[in-house]
């Protein structure tokens, strides 16, 4: 498949992949537009692609691509717009005894044990296997651009962990698990919540969310963040509600 919107030079193509699951919607079927080959998406690539919805996966770039649905939505979060609540005021409060640390992509024992109780907490996942830390170290520590990780401790007990992309214009939350067996805070939102103030420290505009899904629970806390942005119609659109959302979204089907 030829290059979409010519947003990258000529050696740069996309491919559709074969069908598999949706790990979303029950009984969908997914594809995905995968740039390729992936050793020659460059930082500058990336910048681009990401603007047009695309995401990254380990070394792949690539976005929702199936033939009979489009739910999955590209979102992101303005931080000059941003309205930071009082519920969000108070979360940020409430966490500020964690310790942060910005470091490059490594393998640690503590963050994948970390990991490894997440996906038992969300996934019922329960049986650790060798695929797991390749799985891991693909998913996550393999990257072509300007990678990093951030660890969030509470004295010496970790408690978050955000695999993020630093592009032009933003961060790009990758992935965060954390401490889901702790109900009395909210890690996930905090860790969204301090990436904003990230981008206002570096003076970047954008904390892109990956995809927003309406049919999917998973999804909904993506809408929190007020106003948030949606790639429709290949250009982005500032929101200030879900329901303004589903109308837009109802007359365009």
């Amino acid at each position: 498949m030829s290059n979409p919107d010519a947003l990258t030079s000529h050696k740069i193509q996309f491919y559709v992949t074969t069908s598999y699951a949706c790990g979303y919607i029950k009984d969908r079927i997914s594809q995905s537009l995968v740039a390729t080959p992936h050793h020659l998406i460059s930082q500058t690539h990336y910048d681009d692609l990401i603007k047009k919805g695309f995401r990254r996966s380990g070394k792949f770039t690539y976005k929702p691509y199936c033939e009979l649905c489009t739910a999955c939505i590209p979102i992101r979060i303005n931080v000059k717009h941003f309205s930071n609540s009082k519920n969000f005021k108070r979360i940020i409060k409430k966490h500020q005894f964690l310790q942060t640390s910005v470091l490059p992509l490594s393998f640690n024992e503590e963050h994948f044990q970390l990991y490894l109780k997440y996906q038992k907490n969300r996934h019922e996942k329960n049986k650790t296997t060798d695929d797991d830390v390749n799985q891991y170290s693909e998913f996550l520590l393999q990257s072509n651009i300007d990678s990093r990780l951030i660890q969030f401790k509470d004295q010496e007990e970790l408690k978050i962990v955000s695999f993020v992309d630093v592009v032009n214009d933003g961060i790009s939350a990758v992935y965060t698990f954390f401490d889901a067996e702790d109900k009395s805070f909210s890690y996930g939102t905090y860790s969204i919540l301090w990436l904003i103030n990230w981008c206002i420290e570096k003076k970047l505009d954008y904390v892109y969310l990956g995809y927003w899904i309406k049919e999917s629970k998973k999804m909904n806390y993506k809408t929190n963040f007020k106003p948030f942005e949606l790639f429709v119609n290949n250009e982005w659109r500032s929101f200030d509600s879900e329901h303004d959302t589903i109308q837009l979204l109802n007359n365009i089907k």
